[in-house]
């Protein structure tokens, strides 16, 4: 049985991913940071899938918990086989660009960029001294590109994240280890529900996306499982677009 760590496993994207891949035969450590319960619903889904799971309560923007994080995940499954990086924030005031406060900046930096950063550089160091040819998805946002000028922090650290996963791929190659992006769009969870009035018009009224229907997160969690059970063999660096074809540029 394979292993993989999934960062804000407990809800929304995060659980779409962990349960699709535990349906594909891995076990699965569930990252939360506060959500005990809601981790613990995701766990025992899990074991109903027939894996294996494994709770480790840690906040990837602080740097001991990162390193107690990868510590626990090897504990649990002997070592990891897939990291995807997930977690993250948005601001919690939607500030304009030109009243946004350096405090909110720095929360989303630390835990969106910062955190997956280095939590990608350990996770592959131990997979190059174990040998594993390993693979690491990161999950973004169409914010990586579309200027959101009510959110710009949040679009920052997703663009990050686009140039992240480039460098992550070319420094890996040689170990084996592919890396990827994948770019969700709009996806129906909690993130999303205070604005689901306007996104249903935008998408079944005005055709925002071609494909007129929310995202899901068992559509996320499909592309990270594609990526996890090597169907993308000869590709690294990619971005993996999960938006219904949002990023299509259509008059």
């Amino acid at each position: 049985m394979s292993a993989a760590l999934v960062t804000g496993a407990s809800r929304g994207i995060g659980r779409g991913i962990a349960l699709a891949l535990a349906g594909a035969g891995f076990d699965v450590v569930v990252n939360y940071a506060s959500n005990l319960a809601a981790a613990e619903d995701t766990a025992a889904e899990i074991l109903r899938r027939g894996a294996k799971a494994a709770l480790v309560r840690a906040d990837v923007g602080d740097a001991e918990d990162r390193a107690r994080l990868v510590q626990e995940a090897h504990d649990a499954f002997g070592g990891l086989d897939l990291l995807v990086n997930n977690a993250g924030v948005a601001p919690n005031v939607r500030a304009d660009l030109l009243e946004a406060t350096e405090e909110s900046f720095d929360r989303l930096v630390g835990i969106n960029l910062k955190g997956p950063y280095f939590l990608t550089q350990q996770v592959a160091r131990r997979m190059i001294d174990a040998g594993v040819r390993g693979k690491i998805v990161t999950i973004s946002s169409m914010s990586a590109y579309t200027a959101s000028v009510n959110r710009g922090d949040y679009c920052v650290t997703k663009a990050g994240l686009g140039m992240m996963t480039k460098l992550f791929a070319a420094r890996l190659a040689e170990h084996g280890i592919t890396v990827f992006e994948v770019r969700p769009g709009i996806i129906a969870t909690d993130m999303t529900g205070a604005v689901k009035e306007k996104y249903d018009k935008l998408i079944l009224t005005d055709g925002i996306t071609p494909i007129r229907r929310w995202g899901t997160p068992e559509d996320v969690g499909r592309a990270v499982v594609a990526v996890a059970t090597d169907l993308l063999p000869f590709s690294t660096g990619q971005v993996i677009d999960v938006d219904g074809g949002f990023h299509l540029r259509t008059l």
